[in-house]
């Protein structure tokens, strides 16, 4: 039986989130569809809110918020991620940790991106905003449907009951419709 050196080191083990990298490792799927559900649903209620009956229709300061928002909550998101853990070490190390948290909330501000490119796409051909709240919430809905499919297939579920998770997560974009109906 032989016994290891006394001064031998053993080897470290892998963390799944080595702290010494610059950038972040890739997200897990499960993560992908958290920010993508997170910044649809955001999008949507934003796109909601912003189209106000009777009033002038602006969608490329609509665009503006809808990315501006996206962006804060991002941040916010990823700080708060931050400061509810402790992590020892130097200054240095917890700035690279909190830049890897707010790293990490990229996906829910791409998320916003299909409704900003509508409002833009709005604002340059003079669409009317009741279409394109309509557009845009029906589009976000399918949306939903699809990160919530997609990444259950992903991460090991069957189709059948990542087809069932899909439309849980478009039950959120259809809330939505009929709220917007009801409150206009």
């Amino acid at each position: 039986m032989s016994h290891p050196h006394p001064h031998a080191h053993p080897t470290p083990t892998p963390t799944p989130a080595d702290t010494s990298a610059p950038f972040p490792p890739p997200r897990r799927a499960a993560d992908w569809m958290f920010g993508g559900v997170y910044g649809t649903v955001l999008a949507s209620g934003l796109l909601a809110a912003l189209d106000q009956k009777g009033g002038d229709y602006t969608p490329f300061y609509d665009a503006s918020w809808v990315i501006v928002t996206a962006a804060a909550a991002g941040l916010a998101h990823g700080y708060s991620h931050h400061m509810t853990t402790h992590h020892q070490g130097s200054a240095g190390h917890r700035w690279r940790l909190l830049v890897r948290a707010l790293w990490h909330e990229w996906p829910m501000v791409a998320a916003t991106l299909p409704t900003v490119l509508l409002l833009v796409l709005a604002g340059l051909t003079g669409w009317d905003s009741y279409g394109v709240t309509a557009v845009g919430l029906g589009l976000n809905t399918a949306l939903l449907f699809a990160w919530g499919s997609c990444v259950a297939v992903r991460v090991g579920y069957r189709l059948s009951s990542a087809l069932l998770i899909g439309l849980a997560d478009a039950t959120i974009g259809l809330a939505i419709i009929v709220a917007n109906a009801l409150i206009k």
